[in-house]
């Protein structure tokens, strides 16, 4: 059901045989993809009213159909039951608090020739929110991807039959602070929230995960607006020694590997003793788990027990793998932190599962995959601003750049660069600041 590996033999030939090849898409989806977005921008609306009919089951009868009125936002609101609406509300301020704690901030500093330098940092005007929806709800990828401060928080979703929104979502959007949103999903939704429609105007910026679909338009348009990443399926590794129980360990596990075939959930321990224990807690849980199939293909496909030598190993293989989430569940957690260099998310402790990231810790639960976290961080609001250089010299401070700067602007060839530095001296007639 699950293999077992031994890094204690060498770790290369661990990460080898955890290795998986890309993914390969399908000719024909690229061909789909870029055959909508071409679409969506030469005929705008028409085309995102098509696209839907064909694609999401309904058919809205004009492309003001498509869009979310304030009274279904309020409707949806009062539609959730009250454990419902606390539990948003919950999520929602622990998420808005540990946010608000990690916002870039302007700043300046004043060199020795009282020259000022700095930075501004402005949010964006406008953001497009992707949330997966149509067969479920994701009410907390829009408590994840909507952040404060941007002014305009386009939500864009597909719908359902007969073009419902399930009212959690929508209750979420209202929590969160969406301002506007849209019956669409798929590539078609990428498309009008990247080029704009009549009725939709285009955005700065697309979060939110989606499927591969909306991957691959997510990719296409980069450049036309930012995006946040290409995430791929979700994973877990856990660290675990001796001390850890194989119960906690199988749950967590498990809460990845029901996500989706693709998913990986991978146990690293010292203990050659827990690897038979956390085995047969997986096949104990997996009998009452209602996605039972799904959470079977990705432990057979993707899932492993690792043995190494000791936890100073583990935190090596960890780091090879690059994981979306880790889990420290060892008796002195803290202590193996400062060694990790590449993960998502870091979860310390046996009370901290990785659930609670997906939901209510406050740490957005959107995380790079497939080994990025060796160079990509966690979606947050450093993702919903700009920055810009405030550079501010004193007369003193020219001066004493001039002959760097007469230097470097000959040795490129630039004169005009120096002369523009230049002017300004013989203009100042050798005042002081």
């Amino acid at each position: 059901m699950i293999r077992t590996l031994d890094a204690r033999a060498g770790i290369d030939a661990v990460v080898a045989a955890l290795e998986r090849s890309p993914e390969t898409v399908a000719p024909e989806i690229h061909r789909t993809v870029d055959a909508i977005l071409a679409a969506v921008r030469a005929r705008g609306d028409a085309a995102l009213c098509e696209q839907t009919a064909r694609l999401d089951g309904w058919n809205p009868g004009r492309p003001a159909d498509l869009a979310l009125a304030p009274a279904d936002f309020d409707s949806g609101a009062r539609a959730v039951a009250p454990d419902v609406r606390a539990a948003l509300e919950y999520a929602a301020e622990r998420i808005e608090r540990y946010h608000a704690a990690a916002m870039p901030k302007s700043w300046r500093m004043t060199d020795e020739h009282g020259s000022v330098l700095g930075q501004e940092v402005r949010a964006l005007d406008r953001v497009g929110v992707y949330v997966p929806g149509g067969r479920a709800a994701y009410p907390s990828t829009v408590l994840m991807t909507v952040v404060a401060g941007v002014m305009e928080i386009v939500l864009v979703t597909p719908a359902g039959a007969g073009g419902r929104i399930d009212p959690v979502v929508l209750a979420a959007a209202r929590i969160a602070g969406v301002t506007e949103g849209y019956r669409i999903g798929g590539a078609q939704a990428i498309a009008a929230l990247a080029y704009g429609t009549s009725l939709i105007r285009r955005v700065d910026k697309i979060v939110g995960p989606g499927n591969i679909y909306v991957a691959l338009a997510k990719s296409r348009v980069f450049g036309e607006v930012g995006i946040d990443m290409v995430a791929g399926p979700s994973e877990v590794v856990v660290i675990a020694d001796a001390a850890a129980d194989p119960e906690w360990i199988a749950g967590d596990m498990l809460a990845q590997a029901e996500h989706d075939p693709m998913a990986r959930a991978l146990l690293i321990t010292d203990t050659s003793a827990l690897i038979p224990r956390v085995e047969a807690a997986l096949q104990r849980q997996l009998e009452t788990l209602p996605r039972r199939t799904i959470a079977e293909q990705a432990l057979r496909a993707n899932g492993a027990l690792i043995r190494v030598a000791n936890l100073d190993e583990a935190v090596t293989l960890a780091n090879l793998l690059a994981p979306e989430h880790l889990e420290l569940l060892v008796t002195a957690p803290a202590s193996l932190l400062p060694r990790v260099k590449h993960a998502g998310a870091v979860f310390l402790g046996g009370h901290t599962p990785e659930v609670v990231g997906d939901y209510v810790a406050g740490p957005n639960h959107v995380l790079p995959t497939a080994g990025t976290a060796r160079f990509a961080s966690p979606l947050s609001t450093e993702d919903f601003v700009k920055r810009s250089s405030v550079i501010e010299y004193s007369r003193g401070g020219l001066r004493a750049a001039a002959p760097h700067l007469t230097t470097l602007t000959r040795i490129e060839g630039l004169t005009g660069h120096g002369n523009a530095a230049a002017l300004r001296l013989d203009s100042d007639g050798g005042k002081r600041p």
